[in-house]
């Protein structure tokens, strides 16, 4: 009876042991992972059971939480949901948290481990928990106009406004929108309006400023200008370019015209080629450049990277591989090239500075909620090593050519008087067969203070396929070149 007894005894001891190192392994080693687990309920009811911090902008927040019944005592709230929701994303009972909701929950929630001692304190004194402060480096005035211009519109689009001495992104709009308070909480309706959004064919809650690549068109006349002239391959913005018009694309019988009528055009100058945007001139430019430093430039502008500002952008690309036809065409803007309206912004605000690209930044502090400073973010070069993009000559080069541009060609509508403006229009050709769909318009720009410095670039990007306008009426300038002004307008009046 002994030897049976013991090997029950054994074997009853190796399952203690057994479940005294699951207890170990899941308490300990998979506590985090199970604590994050999109399917951990009670975590979120934790989560929800005070009110978040906010997200702050220009000193007020855009965020609030009100108390509701059931499981999730409160839940998110928003003020201009639908103009802000590029910005915040949304924070959802039933599915998560997007944007800055979700890349700064732990701090939102108060759960982010430099909040550790707020914590503590709240236990020992009975204070009610309540989580940290997002303060975004976005300007009011500059969001609603910008956000004003697309829906006047109607359009389907993006705005992206920087602070080019800074990086700072004053403004980053994005239509059409949704107002993030409609689905916050756990209800069948609000389920609904949810899976509504979704489907929808619109689009509402992608957010085109950040996370959709477009053909740039003509605005990435601005690069290509700053190539050739940095590159010497044009050393002098008044000589003729040589470049015919139309202009045979290299090793094809394929011709290319320009848009504008009249335009003088043939063997026109860099800076009548600006004015007018005359394509044969960039895609001749191109075509003397060469891929590797139209891509070497282009990389050194933020392309082909991706950009965290904290939220993740999508890549804007300048291939790798191209033929000489594929690679005169990127001249123009066109071809496999394709780029963010962030990324535009940032070519028109690295030109605005000087050549130095800053990076794009959406957070200024993160505060706990005793208003003590959790993290502040300085700016810093987009390019460590070299924080020159072009040479400070280089670039004043170009914006002499892009202000000159707003003052005496294509791109007029961006003009406010008594202030030094830059400015270039795009219109890109899309779709299968290239020209099957309506253009894209675009609208790049920045405005100078009477010092030379610049404390606004802005990138407008619109998709006119929803609106009632004639394809004649589609040009960057006619329909991005307002919207340009009023949010240059609104970040010099502030």
């Amino acid at each position: 009876m002994n030897r049976p007894l013991r090997h029950i005894a054994v074997f009853c001891g190796v399952l203690v042991l057994a479940l005294l190192v699951r207890v170990t392994w899941v308490q300990f080693l998979q506590a985090d992972q199970l604590a994050n687990d999109a399917n951990n309920r009670r975590v979120k009811i934790e989560a929800y059971s005070y009110p978040l911090g906010n997200i702050i902008v220009d000193g007020k927040p855009i965020t609030g939480s009100t108390e509701t019944s059931g499981d999730f005592k409160y839940k998110r709230t928003y003020t201009d949901g639908a103009m802000y929701a590029p910005v915040t994303g949304y924070a959802r009972q039933a599915a998560g948290e997007t944007m800055l909701e979700g890349v700064y929950r732990k701090v939102l929630s108060g759960k982010d481990d430099r909040l550790f001692f707020n914590r503590a304190r709240g236990m020992l004194t009975g204070e009610k928990p309540r989580g940290g402060d997002v303060l975004t480096t976005i300007s009011e005035k500059a969001q609603k106009a910008a956000y004003k211009g697309l829906t006047d519109l109607h359009a389907t689009g993006a705005v992206v406004a920087l602070d080019p001495r800074s990086g700072k992104i004053l403004a980053m709009a994005s239509t059409p929108s949704y107002d993030p308070s409609t689905f916050a909480g756990l209800s069948a309706a609000e389920g609904k309006k949810y899976l509504a959004l979704d489907q929808d064919k619109s689009k509402p809650m992608n957010n085109r400023a950040l996370r959709e690549i477009y053909p740039p068109g003509s605005t990435f006349k601005v690069l290509t200008a700053a190539a050739a002239l940095e590159h010497g391959t044009v050393t002098d913005i008044n000589a003729s370019s040589g470049a015919p018009a139309p202009y045979t694309l290299p090793q094809t019988h394929t011709q290319v015209g320009n848009d504008v009528v009249g335009a003088p055009c043939d063997k026109a100058s860099l800076k009548t080629g600006m004015q007018w945007s005359c394509n044969n001139v960039f895609l001749d430019a191109a075509h003397k450049l060469g891929t590797d430093k139209m891509r070497e430039t282009a990389e050194k502008f933020g392309f082909n990277s991706e950009h965290f500002v904290p939220v993740r952008s999508a890549v804007s690309g300048y291939p790798s591989k191209l033929d000489q036809p594929q690679t005169a065409l990127t001249g123009m803007g066109q071809g496999s090239l394709t780029s963010t309206p962030l990324q535009m912004a940032m070519v028109a605000a690295g030109i605005a500075n000087n050549g130095k690209v800053m990076k794009p930044y959406l957070v200024e502090e993160l505060r706990g909620p005793d208003l003590s400073t959790i993290e502040k973010f300085d700016p810093a070069p987009l390019n460590s090593g070299d924080p020159q993009a072009v040479s400070e000559s280089t670039a004043k080069k170009v914006q002499e050519m892009m202000e000159y541009t707003v003052s005496d060609g294509t791109a007029s509508k961006a003009k406010i008087d008594g202030v030094t403006v830059g400015g270039k229009t795009g219109t890109a050709q899309h779709g299968a067969d290239v020209n099957d769909e309506r253009p894209y318009a675009w609208f790049v720009s920045y405005a100078k203070l009477p010092d030379g410095s610049s404390p606004v670039a802005v990138a407008v990007f619109v998709d006119p396929k929803d609106m009632d306008i004639p394809r004649s009426e589609i040009a960057g300038g006619k329909l991005g070149g307002p919207i340009a002004k009023s949010v240059m307008q609104a970040v010099l009046n502030k």
